[in-house]
């Protein structure tokens, strides 16, 4: 079911001209162990400013948009949940039009799903992501995604989370480093 809900959402996010990449728990299972997840993470490369060109697609997709606001509550999470009510299956859309984020979803790595090809994050995008979420399970997934990917750029991954570090007066990067250990 996640395959075909990927594929179809894919579709309709590439024929309305939205840059995307799966991320989180579904780019978990594409980079690291098999693991439970229940929802589907998707960050978007547009503001939540677009949010009307979403709201096309989730209305195409018959998705049941969850917050009873949509506009308010994008405006102040930048995500819009959603729930595919044939599954059961939420779907979150992350709106994030940040530097990183376009770099990170130009990068993203197309995977055939259900006939079509899906953006998931690299798997160094993925560790970012993981280390900047910081709670226990997100450590374990970087983690696990270092483990079975020894060849990725951790130079990359380094930038991006100092970037972070400075802009955000966090410790990213030693939280990094202590996976590398």
């Amino acid at each position: 079911m996640f395959e075909r809900l990927l594929a179809r959402t894919a579709l309709k996010l590439e024929n309305a001209g939205i840059p995307y990449m799966v991320k989180r728990g579904q780019a978990v299972l594409l980079h690291g162990e098999p693991r439970l997840t229940r929802d589907i993470d998707i960050t978007v490369g547009i503001s939540g400013e677009e949010l009307g060109r979403i709201l096309g697609v989730v209305s195409g997709l018959r998705f049941r948009i969850l917050p009873d606001d949509a506009e308010a509550f994008v405006k102040k999470t930048m995500v819009l949940p959603v729930l595919h009510p044939a599954s059961g299956i939420r779907i979150d859309f992350i709106f994030s039009y940040s530097p990183y984020a376009r770099q990170a979803i130009g990068r993203a790595r197309g995977v055939e799903l259900g006939g079509k090809t899906v953006r998931f994050a690299t798997a160094e995008d993925l560790v970012i992501h993981k280390v900047f979420a910081g709670r226990e399970r997100d450590i374990e997934d970087a983690r696990l995604v270092l483990l079975k990917n020894p060849s990725l750029d951790v130079g990359y991954i380094a930038k991006w989370l100092r970037e972070f570090d400075a802009a955000l007066n966090e410790d990213f990067a030693s939280r990094f480093g202590g996976l590398l250990s």
